[in-house]
């Protein structure tokens, strides 16, 4: 019993490594001069013009005006 759960929580570790694993880091510049981390790719929603991203530092899902984003781009992670 004790080698069943061991197995099984090991198989879970390795799949919740591998979804991880799948997002990559991107930057965003902001049109003053910052650069913000995110933890995958930020969503723009075309008919508010915010930008919706998860801040790779803090780990909360933030949002910026679409105007206030000079580029985005994927990192080497």
């Amino acid at each position: 019993m004790r080698n069943n759960l061991l197995i099984t929580s090991i198989f879970t570790a390795a799949a919740l490594f591998t979804v991880a694993g799948c997002s990559s880091n991107q930057a965003l510049k902001t049109t003053d001069g910052k650069t913000i981390v995110t933890d995958g790719k930020p969503e723009v929603d075309s008919d508010t013009g915010l930008v919706s991203y998860k801040n790779a530092e803090t780990g909360k899902t933030e949002q910026i005006n679409r105007d206030q984003v000079q580029s985005m781009g994927e990192l080497d992670n």
